[in-house]
């Protein structure tokens, strides 16, 4: 594929980030971006590719492309091609709301980012730093977890005590004090990450300016957790704890916390269009605003929007009993499809050309 490198959308620790603009080979290419770095910082990067070749597809991992190798302006680059989120970075949206989302935003993000993790640790891999700026946004609602060059096999050996992968804001207490890096940090990193979908904030509180030393041995030598939002519903305070269990033995894996209650409530909530996700705003962030234009029907009015049922759970169980028993005997009473149609059919043809019992109808 011939190509030209277009606008810089993003930089990080390995290079640059930009569009794609194919010259031919490919007229019929999804949109795409190159990560690119000098060949000899490109060891993240071909990491990167080595593990999204061994993963395989998944609709929550970001494609590969392939890459190949140019010379530009004397230097040598390896370069990369991804699928480019045009929605930019969970971080970049939790920013634009102000710095928090609604639950049930939060619910829809993590449903998504579970169903990956399941994917990457079901076939053996860690991806070790799971964080908002790692999670990508499409403009079709999909959400993808990107940026696998610190990404390794579980079980693999440490390269030494103090092998850090991975941002320390969001490390598990495993990899701090014995360098280990398996499937459950993900859980911890993920625990840290929904924090911040809540409140724009880190997981740990800790002051500007403390170093990288102090905020290590808070995580792992104190019995200090992360903080849990208070606004949050006791279904997600409850999800967080699991993810944040010291002995990550205990910690729940991807699979359980997809069956968590939380993710259960996320399945009721309506999947937005991208429209609509631009003009939602967090509930924890802003107070409800009322209705201020005169409705235009009936189905306008406040009370027809709808509320969480506070009754009782013995109250709710007695209606669907009473529900189902007069269900029941109302289904009792219908004829089945078969009947019915046993009772309409007849031997005699229909005349067609009688018209006395025809109704005239008027469209209007």
């Amino acid at each position: 594929m011939e190509w030209v490198r277009g606008d810089t959308v993003g930089r990080g620790s390995f290079g640059t980030v930009n569009l794609v603009v194919p010259r031919k080979g490919f007229p019929n290419s999804p949109l795409m971006a190159v990560k690119s770095s000098g060949t000899i910082r490109s060891v993240s990067l071909m990491n990167e590719k080595e593990v999204l070749d061994q993963l395989g597809f998944s609709p929550q991992i970001i494609r590969c492309f392939g890459h190949d190798y140019t010379v530009e302006n004397g230097d040598k680059l390896y370069n990369l091609f991804l699928e480019y989120a045009s929605k930019g970075s969970l971080a970049d949206h939790v920013k634009k709301n102000g710095g928090c989302l609604m639950e049930s935003d939060v619910r829809r993000y993590v449903g998504s980012i579970l169903k990956g993790l399941s994917f990457i640790h079901a076939r053996g891999f860690v991806h070790c730093d799971i964080k908002l700026q790692n999670i990508l946004l499409f403009g079709n609602g999909d959400v993808k977890i990107a940026d696998f060059g610190l990404a390794k096999r579980n079980g693999e050996e440490k390269q030494g005590r103090m092998d850090i992968r991975g941002t320390p804001l969001n490390l598990a207490p495993e990899s701090v004090n014995g360098g280990d890096y398996d499937s459950p940090v993900d859980i911890w990193a993920l625990g840290c990450a929904i924090v911040e979908m809540f409140t724009g904030k880190p997981a740990w509180n800790f002051e500007p300016g403390t170093s990288v030393a102090a905020l290590l041995i808070q995580i792992g030598a104190s019995d200090e957790l992360p903080w849990i939002p208070e606004d949050l519903s006791e279904e997600g305070k409850d999800f967080l704890r699991k993810c944040f269990v010291k002995d990550p033995k205990k910690r729940w894996t991807a699979e359980m916390l997809l069956n968590h209650p939380f993710m259960a409530d996320g399945e009721e909530t309506t999947v937005m269009n991208p429209v609509e996700e631009e003009e939602s705003t967090s509930q924890n962030c802003s107070n409800f605003e009322e209705f201020s234009e005169s409705p235009r029907c009936h189905f306008d009015f406040p009370d027809w929007v709808s509320t969480r049922s506070t009754a009782s759970s013995s109250c709710c169980q007695s209606i669907f009993q009473e529900s189902s028993r007069i269900g029941s005997w109302f289904s009792s009473q219908i004829p089945s499809p078969l009947d019915r149609i046993h009772q309409m059919a007849c031997e005699e043809a229909p005349k067609w050309s009688v018209s006395e019992t025809w109704i005239t109808v008027r469209m209007r």
